[in-house]
Order: structure tokens, then sequence, then C-alpha cells
């Protein structure tokens, strides 16, 4: 009986540490904590555009991984690029702005 619990008590160790350990991030994947992390991010800008009067937000993608948000879609000029840029980099917990938006 004795042998069968430590079977048991060994079995749930090993997935427990599996489990976390496919919580985690990699290069290209990134974890739990730090999706959730970037979906506020994505959140945060995507506002923030929304609301700045005179800007076509509507028409700019954000996209967030890993801190690294990047920006694409049409605009009209170029002030508006900078502007969303700037806008962005404002945000907490945005680590770099990748611009691939274009003047239409």
């Amino acid at each position: 009986m004795k042998l069968l619990i430590r079977f048991i008590a060994a079995f749930f160790i090993a997935l427990t540490l599996l489990t976390a350990v496919g919580c985690g991030s990699t290069q290209t994947r990134s974890g739990t904590g730090e999706y959730v992390d970037d979906s506020v991010i994505t959140t945060k800008v995507k506002t923030l555009l929304l609301n700045e009067p005179g800007l076509s937000s509507a028409q700019i993608n954000v996209e967030t991984f890993k801190g690294e948000v990047q920006l694409s879609g049409f605009v009209k000029s170029q002030a508006d690029i900078n502007r969303a840029i700037e806008i962005t980099r404002q945000v907490v917990g945005v680590k770099a702005v990748k611009n691939d938006m274009r003047l239409r």
C-alpha cells in the first residue's frame, strides 16, 4: 500500500512540474503571464489611438509580442504615423515599437 501511495505522489509531483514547464515562455512563444501582459498593452494602445482626435485609428492594427508593439495599416499622413508611435511609446510595458504603417 505504501508503494502505491509513493507512486501516486511521484506521479502528481511530475505532473505539476510538467504543467509549470508547459506554461513557460520561449523565444518564439510567450508564456501565460506574458500573453496576458501583451493583451493588456494591446488594449491600452488601441484605446489611446481610438481616443486620439483626427487619427484614423480604425485603419491601424496593433499586435504585441513580449512587450514589442507592431503598428500596421494605412494612415493619411506622416504626422499620423509619428503621433501613433508617440502614443504607443507612452504606454507602460511597451519595450519597443515597430512601425509597419503605410501612407495612403
